[in-house]
């Protein structure tokens, strides 16, 4: 797995720090290890893991944006995509890994130490209830999301956490043309516009895949997000 991340790195032009290969290659492995026993991936050839997941989250470092010493949460991290890699390959960077199974985020922590990182910290909750308290709320550079939903219901639980000025990163696919357009009126609503989406293919395949990238321009009006039920079933 290692010299497959390093080629993959290399393609998408990006020169991480030397352990980083090392540390991909080994969350792999501890990933591997690990979904025999709790559903973390679909994916379990090695080759695919490496640029399915690793190849694919590391592409948001080569989109524009400075991620050099801001502060990031994932929202809906899941097995830790795409937070975790985008900590391995930029050290400097804050992370928050948000999921709401406790399992998943126990699993992380023990990865995380594994691994040596600091300044990540994983977090049990429910992405609706944590962007309302207090240190949360209108106060990350980033928030990615790689979570499978709709925008618009992306957005309501994402946007809530972003400052004024930072930037909302969900990973879609390249037909979420029409979703895009259809969240536009949620995403101004929750002080929000977007931004010109970037399309990438991962190093090694001929996937295209799309970041669709928001920009809050102003807090979150109170009474957002709502709960997760009435998002569902009335969403902006």
């Amino acid at each position: 797995m290692q010299t497959r991340i390093s080629a993959g790195l290399a393609q998408l032009g990006l020169t991480p720090p030397p352990q980083a290969a090392a540390q991909l290659a080994r969350y792999g492995q501890l990933l591997l290890e690990q979904n025999q026993v709790m559903n973390l991936t679909a994916i379990t050839d090695p080759d695919q893991v490496v640029d399915l997941h690793f190849l694919d989250c590391a592409a948001l470092l080569t989109i524009g944006e400075d991620f050099h010493k801001k502060t990031l949460i994932d929202v809906g991290t899941g097995a830790g995509f795409p937070g975790l890699p985008l900590k391995i390959l930029e050290p400097s960077l804050s992370v928050t890994l948000l999921d709401s199974l406790g399992k998943r985020v126990n699993w992380l922590s023990s990865v995380c130490e594994a691994l040596s990182l600091d300044k990540v910290a994983c977090l049990h909750a429910r992405a609706e209830e944590q962007a309302l308290e207090a240190g949360f709320r209108d106060s990350f550079d980033f928030a990615v999301s790689r979570a499978v939903a709709s925008l618009e219901l992306l957005s309501e639980l994402c946007l809530p956490y972003v400052k004024v000025g930072g930037k909302f990163l969900a990973m879609k696919s390249v037909d979420s043309g029409a979703e895009t357009e259809g969240a536009a009126r949620a995403i101004a609503k929750l002080g929000g516009r977007l931004l010109p989406r970037v399309d990438y293919t991962i190093p090694g395949t001929e996937i295209v895949h799309r970041v669709v990238v928001v920009e809050k321009i102003s807090p979150t009006p109170k009474g957002f997000p709502r709960r997760w039920a009435k998002m569902q079933k009335a969403p902006l």
